[in-house]
């Protein structure tokens, strides 16, 4: 059953998020579906005719497609709720702080930056010109996973005490049918300080870890290596954690390893019981007891979160995916704006704003260190 927003639609421009985009049409999608969105704006590619294209696509009037994000800003911040930043991570910091500078509130995917050093100043910028800034993780919005966090929360799995988490792909070691090699986008194919694959596939592992156990992480030690197609850029890493609490955990993030198109997993073990969710079969989490039994839980279960009105737009048994999974992060977003335009402030557990990022480009960054370093590396604190 859907549940749509009886409140007025609030109106979106997006920077970025082209037809030819990896993330555009999922973010299209995925906001409008609640009616608590609708895309009004864009400059949506810096090729004129692709972002015409778009535009027409995503049904937006001709004269509310720009050709420059600068001409965007200077015509539409009086005019939309928010700007959705879909650009290349490299390109962020710029049109995030010259958003927050125009006073528009700021939607952006992952990463926020490239370093601590851009958020930091982000940060900064936003508490100036007393901003909004929210960062998507996607994968918080599953159903289960928001479960998942629920039962770490009621003590069912007694102390945390280590974790494995792992987000292993395909695509820069696999051929097509025919046997060509990928083209991957351009900027994916550079590292920086952080090399870009923590910037693509960590910041999602580093936010769930934070998201459902609630620590921090507070010393770690990486190895890295190529092996794909593209030896000038990291695909292959592991590291082991230390966060607080007492909790041990293992990363691993790779763009080498055959056979995984996107093979997402948490497992998380405590003193009296361990889950384990695997993101390609989302509606499904494993939880095991220290007595032996073995229980599999979806959103038919007795449960306290998947089950609400929300989160079944259809019943159990037809699965909820990766769109509807950012569908329940544009309704929580959606609140949260409604709440900043309000009163100026704004909460939600399930919305993120610059300061997890923050936490994340740390941990990245003493992740590099580490990896360069071959030792232990301490992991800066937002404190």
């Amino acid at each position: 059953m859907p549940h749509l927003s009886e409140a007025k639609p609030l109106s979106l421009g997006f920077i970025g998020g082209a037809l030819s985009s990896a993330v555009g049409y999922a973010h299209y999608v995925s906001s409008t579906m609640d009616n608590q969105w609708t895309v009004e704006a864009g400059c949506f590619a810096t090729e004129a005719h692709l972002n015409k294209e778009t535009g027409q696509a995503y049904g937006i009037e001709p004269e509310r497609v720009y050709d420059s994000w600068q001409d965007l800003l200077r015509a539409e911040r009086k005019r939309i709720d928010a700007i959705v930043v879909l650009t290349p991570t490299p390109l962020h910091f710029e049109i995030v702080t010259a958003c927050l500078e125009a006073g528009i509130p700021v939607i952006c995917e992952k990463a926020l930056a490239v370093s601590s050093g851009e958020v930091e100043t982000i940060i900064d910028v936003r508490n100036r010109n007393k901003g909004f800034v929210a960062v998507t993780y996607n994968y918080s919005g599953y159903p289960m996973v928001r479960e998942l966090r629920q039962i770490i929360q009621s003590g069912k799995l007694g102390n945390i005490l280590h974790f494995q988490v792992e987000m292993p792909q395909e695509g820069f070691v696999r051929v097509d049918a025919s046997g060509n090699k990928p083209m991957p986008q351009e900027w994916r194919l550079h590292d920086g300080k952080i090399p870009t694959i923590y910037l693509d596939l960590a910041v999602h592992l580093h936010h769930l870890v934070q998201y459902l156990t609630e620590q921090a992480p507070i010393e770690v030690v990486t190895d890295q290596n190529s092996y794909g197609w593209f030896s000038e850029v990291v695909d292959n890493v592991n590291c082991l954690c230390r966060y607080t609490g007492g909790v041990q955990g293992q990363l691993w993030f790779s763009k080498s390893a055959l056979g995984h198109r996107n093979g997402l997993r948490l497992r998380i073990y405590g003193s009296k019981a361990s889950v384990e969710w695997y993101q390609a079969n989302p509606e499904e989490v494993l939880v095991s007891y220290s007595d032996g039994r073995r229980e599999i839980i979806d959103r038919a279960s007795p449960v306290e979160v998947a089950n609400l009105k929300r989160y079944n737009r259809f019943k159990a048994g037809h699965p909820a995916g990766f769109v509807e999974a950012f569908a329940n992060l544009y309704q929580d977003m959606a609140d949260c704006i409604r709440q900043y335009k309000k009163s100026g402030i704004w909460h939600s557990q399930n919305v993120f704003d610059a300061e997890t990022a923050l936490e994340g480009l740390y941990l990245l960054e003493a992740m590099a260190t580490s990896a360069e370093s071959k030792s232990w590396q301490p992991v800066r604190s937002k404190s």
